[in-house]
């Protein structure tokens, strides 16, 4: 019974990759597994995504994006002010780190900082807005989001060609997020210059206990660190083999903080191992392969935002890739689908999962400040409002520049 449980927390911890890994399977009975399998998986893709989750989980482990949010929310004395930051630090960390990492950093820092301040409609405004920055910020770069990372690989498409072609979208994203935040109080806040920020707290206790045993300084670690988030982004830009990228941070963090490696999203590389397969034998059924060539052959901008509302823009990646003749569209269009439903994009699903997670369980009778929280039910309903005027305005945009 314990591990039936267990298996049924896997399979909602970790949904897509079982649907992945259910597709792979099914596909395997239509085309039987062979050594052919193995050229399905795209090695380099999943390398310069090892070496990227890597170092950015260092960086993490060190602190460096908290710091750098408490130095910035120090200069701000109005809600508006802190709202206005924390969603700029989303949208431009999600251009570098990527979008979940962005929510992973940043939300738990905006919910320890604003619920002692803010009222509970402007904290759930905020989350929402972080979430949507973080999705249209990542847009931008190869780096921002696993499904960039794939057709900048695949696509040929230069660093400078990729960033041009997504540049208006994400310049109007910015616009409509600045004119969001101006919704927010500007209600005056004073925070103490020797008091510390209530956001410091989301650095776990395990984690500063062991940067105080750790041979090296912190600032040590980060100047490393940072050497080696350079060499990613010259294998990025194909000026370094992606190999050689994932080699140098699998000896760099064995040799400095092997506890960094635990941190990895191995589910996701596993997820996309799956969906290669999966893709690869779709590829091989005839019949199935020019159904999709039709659906999605002329049509790859409706056809990514349909698909990512319902499976999630990475996935919709991976399965429409094989079957698109203009991937510029492929790559606007799920970008732009990742707004829209809460699984659109699964980087929302954090934020999700951490607003959820601070309202007080009034059932277990537990009570804080964070009690004026709006209920899960009523951040869903703003979410998909906020998310779907987004994707209105971008498929306007698109529209507009096709013409």
């Amino acid at each position: 019974m314990h591990f039936f449980h267990a298996f049924l927390r896997f399979i909602r911890r970790e949904a897509v990759f079982c649907i992945a890994l259910f597709c792979a399977i099914v596909s395997a009975f239509f085309v039987p597994p062979s050594p052919a399998y193995i050229d399905y998986i795209d090695i380099h893709t999943l390398c310069i995504l090892f070496a990227l989750m890597g170092v950015v989980a260092a960086l993490r482990s060190c602190g460096v994006f908290d710091k750098l949010g408490s130095i910035l929310c120090r200069r701000l004395h109005t809600v508006r002010g802190l709202c206005a930051v924390l969603v700029a630090l989303c949208f431009v960390a999600g251009m570098v780190i990527t979008n979940d990492v962005a929510l992973l950093t940043f939300v738990p820092f905006a919910l320890a900082l604003l619920i002692p301040v803010a009222s509970g409609k402007t904290v759930m405004y905020t989350v929402i807005l972080q979430t949507v920055a973080a999705n249209t910020g990542s847009m931008l770069t190869p780096l921002g989001n696993p499904q960039n990372l794939f057709l900048f690989q695949q696509t040929g498409l230069g660093l400078f060609s990729f960033i041009t072609l997504m540049l208006p979208y994400t310049l109007l994203c910015a616009i409509l997020l600045t004119l969001a935040v101006f919704r927010v109080d500007k209600k005056v806040i004073f925070i103490a210059p020797g008091k510390p920020l209530a956001a410091a707290k989301t650095t776990p206790k395990q984690d500063s206990a062991h940067s105080k045993k750790h041979p090296l300084s912190i600032k040590t670690r980060v100047i490393i660190y940072i050497a080696l988030f350079i060499f990613c982004l010259l294998a990025v830009v194909r000026l370094l083999p992606k190999p050689a990228a994932a080699a140098a941070v699998l000896i760099v963090l064995l040799a400095v903080d092997k506890k960094v490696l635990l941190s990895i999203d191995y589910m996701l590389l596993l997820t996309f191992c799956a969906f290669f397969v999966f893709t690869g034998n779709i590829a091989n059924i005839a019949t199935v392969r020019e159904a999709l060539e039709r659906a999605v052959g002329g049509h790859e901008f409706p056809a990514a935002v349909l698909a990512s509302q319902v499976i999630s823009n990475v996935p919709a990646t991976l399965l429409l890739y094989p079957f698109t003749r203009q991937p510029e569209q492929l790559l606007v269009g799920v970008n732009a689908g990742g707004l829209g439903t809460l699984v659109a994009s699964l980087a929302s699903l954090i934020s999700y999962k951490l607003y959820a997670g601070t309202i007080p369980g009034k059932e277990r009778g537990e009570s804080s400040a964070a009690e004026k929280l709006p209920s899960a039910g009523r951040y869903l309903l703003l979410f998909t409002a906020v998310n779907l005027i987004f994707l209105a305005a971008l498929t306007l945009l698109y529209v507009v520049l096709q013409m």
